[in-house]
Parts: structure tokens; C-alpha cells; sequence
């Protein structure tokens, strides 16, 4: 049963990923603009009174709003992995483990984040021992 969980979980990492790289590309938004002028310019589209005309047209910059914020969320996310890869790999006791950690399935990061509460509750146990006099 874990087993197959793991998979789904796997599948769906993937899939949000592909999700979201097309969903944050140029050429979606540029068909998603010309879905939303068909939709605008339509015969059907006029007929409406002008209530639902706003309430259109605002769906439609919301839709469209969808994937500007997506490309520039994209951008953003790649940059700051692209800094923190930099740092990680140039900062000599840093674990090399955390190099391209967004490439990581969900269940890795959980693992990771597992040692490292190990790491810092040692850590804690250290500084406790050492401020005893």
C-alpha cells in the first residue's frame, strides 16, 4: 500500500511540474490571449447586457493573469535555487545534498528535513550541555 502511495505521490509530482511549466510558458499565454479575443468577439459575446460584459471581460483578465503570474513565479523560483545552489556549493561544510534540492521528490525532502531536525535538536543539546557550568 506505502508503495503504491509513493508512486501516485511520484506521479502527481511530475505531473504538477509539467503543469506548471506549461502553464508559465510564453506560448501558452499566447493561446490563451487569442482563446480569450475569440471569446470577446464572438456574435454570442455581444448579445450580453453589459453586467455580464464586465463580469466577461474580468474573467477573462484573470484567466489571462493566471499565466503572467506563473511565468514570473517560474523566473523567480529558478533564480533563487540558481543563488542558493551557488552558495551551498561554495560554502565548504555545507552538505552537497542540498545542491538542485528542488529537483527532489517530496518524499526526499520529508527525509532531509527529518536529519536536519535531528541535526538541530544535537545541536540544541550541545549548546545546553556546554552553558552547564
Amino acid at each position: 500500500m506505502k508503495q503504491t502511495y509513493l508512486r501516485i505521490e511520484e506521479y502527481f509530482e511530475t505531473l504538477t511540474s509539467t503543469v506548471t511549466k506549461v502553464i508559465g510558458n510564453s506560448i501558452t499565454f499566447l493561446i490563451a490571449l487569442i482563446i480569450v479575443i475569440f471569446w470577446i468577439f464572438n456574435r454570442d459575446f455581444n448579445s450580453l447586457n453589459f453586467h455580464d460584459f464586465i463580469g466577461d471581460v474580468l474573467l477573462g483578465i484573470t484567466f489571462l493573469t493566471l499565466f503572467i503570474l506563473q511565468k514570473a513565479l517560474n523566473k523567480f523560483t529558478a533564480s533563487i535555487h540558481l543563488k542558493m545552489n551557488e552558495l551551498v556549493a561554495t560554502h565548504e561544510p555545507a552538505s552537497n545534498q542540498m545542491i538542485n534540492i528542488e529537483s527532489k521528490s517530496e518524499h526526499e525532502l520529508k527525509e532531509l528535513s527529518k536529519e536536519f531536525y535531528e541535526l538541530g535538536e544535537l545541536a540544541r543539546e550541545e549548546e545546553v550541555n556546554t552553558q552547564k557550568p
